[in-house]
């Protein structure tokens, strides 16, 4: 994976992409998008490839769209520029593979909307998150108003959305946003511990649970529990049960 606005590497299964436009905040460009798009469908093919860490390069997580390249007042601009955003991160939401957001630094707007794309998030100490739009007269257009409420439920996504504020790292994750809060130095070798957890469990069950889960809460109970035994009948039939069971009972 060449790209010119993010650093790629993968070791033991773990792909580690950073965002690397520190000179803007890692601001989400056309081009970022573009190839974090792409990042994301060689991921989805590559066998070698188990779980993904999302980060940053700088101190910034990520400061939302690239207001310099975003006219939002042009004709249908809006829809094109939210478009193009929502299907890269839903494409993070429906890999299946984990995702993990390490989020070093603020996540602001577009930012905040990519670190909810992820399955988990550990923030530096020194992290915050914020929905600033209301403040331009807009509000987040990439999920945020959705995905957040998901998560840390209505009244603190509201309070969030309608005023703006920005909350640091502690505050998140007594709001459930983060997993965890870790100081800023141990950032990357904590998403590396727990990435490395998930690349020792079987691909298959974590793209089912993925499955069962992100689609599950989208539906009624019966039909999501429904949903559930589908997913776990069809483990029950790959090799990968198979293989885990033989080696348990041979304990």
């Amino acid at each position: 994976m060449n790209f010119q606005t993010l650093l790629c590497e993968k070791d033991n299964g773990i792909v580690t992409i950073s965002l690397n436009r520190p000179d803007r905040m890692n601001a989400l460009s056309k081009q970022l998008l573009q190839e974090l798009g792409a990042a994301m469908e060689e991921i989805a093919e590559d066998e070698e490839a188990n779980v993904v860490i999302i980060t940053s390069q700088g101190k910034a997580f990520c400061a939302g769209a690239d207001i310099a390249e975003t006219d939002l007042s042009a004709p249908n601009a809006a829809l094109k520029t939210t478009k193009v955003f929502r299907t890269v991160f839903n494409s993070i939401e429906a890999l299946p593979k984990p995702v993990i957001a390490a989020v070093n630094g603020f996540a602001l707007g577009g930012g905040c909307e990519l670190a909810l794309a992820c399955d988990l998030r550990i923030a530096s100490d020194k992290a915050s998150f914020a929905f600033p739009e209301v403040k331009l007269g807009l509000i987040p257009g990439a999920g945020g108003t959705q995905r957040l409420p998901r998560i840390i439920g209505m009244s603190n996504a509201l309070e969030m959305l309608l005023t703006g504020k920005r909350i640091n790292a502690e505050e998140a994750y007594r709001f459930g946003l983060v997993n965890r809060v870790v100081p800023a130095d141990n950032l990357l070798e904590e998403a590396r511990n727990l990435a490395g957890k998930l690349a020792a469990v079987p691909p298959l069950g974590i793209g089912m649970a993925k499955t069962a889960v992100r689609t599950g809460m989208n539906m009624d109970i019966g039909s999501a529990l429904e949903l559930e035994q589908q997913c776990f009948r069809y483990l029950t039939t790959t090799k990968d049960y198979g293989e885990e069971r033989n080696a348990f009972l041979d304990k």
